[in-house]
């Protein structure tokens, strides 16, 4: 659908395009713009807070139903188009780049009207990057997860695979590359053909997506793979966390281990990990706390004595007192329990969730079960094998130690300030 209701009077009466959650000026002005799903609007949002508490006049464009969140946390609002991309909609068979061009004229606009120093636009929001360079404004990408420019060697990004140990399973996925080669070159000729048709040059490279003046990569170092050589336009920084307010939801009574089931807000339509966790943590010596995330699942769910199931709460409040999270492996969730300090029991369903349960795999922090294994009997085993050994707890409180000590949207603030003119 086309962009709507971000009009507002201003001070003098006038009609314009921006709302305004907080009218002090500010030093200078960004312009933020996200992919409305929490997994990259929430960064967006705890960029924009740090950038607006650093006392600069921020927008941010990002679909409609944040503009209550993004207003309240000091920023401005512009509603972002929202498309239809896959066929069945209002514009059926619209293709993802076809849908970045024509959103592209409209953040072209917001630019010319709002003046920003610099953009800087999440990984999915193409447009906003088209339309910032069209604009010769200096742009950033944010990278809401792991950074997913791979090595030689290096299975590729959301295959779920985890980094080879020995020359012979490197040379496997080397002689993977070929074809992965041809997958990142379609994508840069289509890139490119969206370039073309808003009058920008072609790029030679690939993964043109992610800006080579500033990538902030919202993750925790200690998840990325070590590289022989870091891209000179990378910044590790921390994740960027932000929620919803939501009231506090006392756990079930008791001091048995806590277990937080945290299902994924987008994949699992019909609760298949709820279901599989609750009913295999029913017997153990364990209190659990689990959430629909709004979704309640078809018919109902059985839910056993040692355990509460509630339609939402914060994990912000709720994870520092769990000592287990099973989820799905989005990587909002899995940082938000490294933060906590709490190791993880990653059951990925779909997206780049594969990637983020091998790091925390790979990491030390949890254990990742595959598809077929998120069972009742998979999540038990699961969890008994994260409460049994410590050293999961232990690395986990590490990178909440590392969290404590660097502040990601402070991080991330100041690449930005660093990236617009002064």
């Amino acid at each position: 659908m086309e962009r709507g209701g971000a009009e507002l009077d201003d001070a003098h009466g006038r009609r314009t395009a921006l709302s305004s959650g907080s009218p002090q000026p500010a030093a200078r002005r960004f312009l933020l713009a996200a992919f409305g799903d929490p997994g990259h609007a929430f960064p967006a949002i705890a960029l924009g807070k740090a950038l607006a508490a650093r006392g600069h006049d921020v927008c941010l464009e990002t679909w409609s139903r944040w503009r209550e969140h993004v207003e309240r946390e000091g920023m401005r609002f512009a509603a972002a188009p929202e498309y239809t991309v896959f066929p069945g909609g209002e514009t059926p068979g619209l293709k993802p780049y076809q849908a970045a061009v024509r959103a592209s004229a409209v953040t072209h606009e917001l630019i010319e009207e709002f003046a920003p120093e610099a953009v800087v636009a999440d990984i999915l929001t193409v447009a906003a990057a088209l339309a910032a360079e069209k604009s010769e404004r200096p742009w950033a990408t944010l990278v809401p997860h792991v950074l997913p420019v791979f090595e030689p060697g290096w299975p590729p990004y959301s295959a779920g695979a985890r980094l080879p140990r020995t020359p012979i399973g490197r040379a496997m996925w080397r002689g993977l590359e070929p074809a992965l080669r041809g997958g990142l070159e379609h994508g840069r000729k289509d890139l490119n053909g969206a370039r073309a048709r808003v009058g920008l040059p072609p790029l030679e490279h690939v993964h043109g997506g992610i800006s080579r003046e500033l990538a902030i990569v919202a993750t925790f170092p200690q998840l990325e793979y070590p590289r022989s050589a870091s891209p000179p336009w990378a910044r590790v920084t921390g994740p960027l966390l932000w929620e919803q307010p939501y009231e506090d939801v006392e756990p079930p009574p008791g001091d048995e281990p806590l277990v937080l089931i945290a299902p994924s807000t987008a994949q699992d339509r019909e609760q298949r990990m709820l279901r599989a966790a609750l009913e295999g943590l029913a017997a153990e010596p364990v209190r659990v706390l689990a959430t629909t995330n709004r979704r309640p699942p078809d018919g109902g769910v059985d839910v056993p004595r040692n355990a509460k199931l509630v339609d939402w709460l914060s994990y912000a409040r709720t994870m520092p007192l769990c000592d287990v999270v099973v989820t799905h492996a989005g990587h909002g969730t899995v940082v938000r329990a490294l933060a906590s300090g709490v190791p993880l029991v990653a059951c990925p369903a779909a997206g780049d969730m594969g990637e983020n349960a091998a790091r925390v795999a790979w990491a030390g922090v949890g254990v990742s079960l595959p598809r077929r294994l998120v069972t009742a009997r998979g999540i038990r085993l699961g969890v008994r094998r994260v409460l049994a050994q410590p050293s999961y707890a232990r690395r986990a409180r590490q990178m909440r130690a590392w969290a404590q000590l660097h502040d990601g949207g402070e991080r991330a603030a100041q690449a930005v300030e660093e990236l617009a003119p002064r």
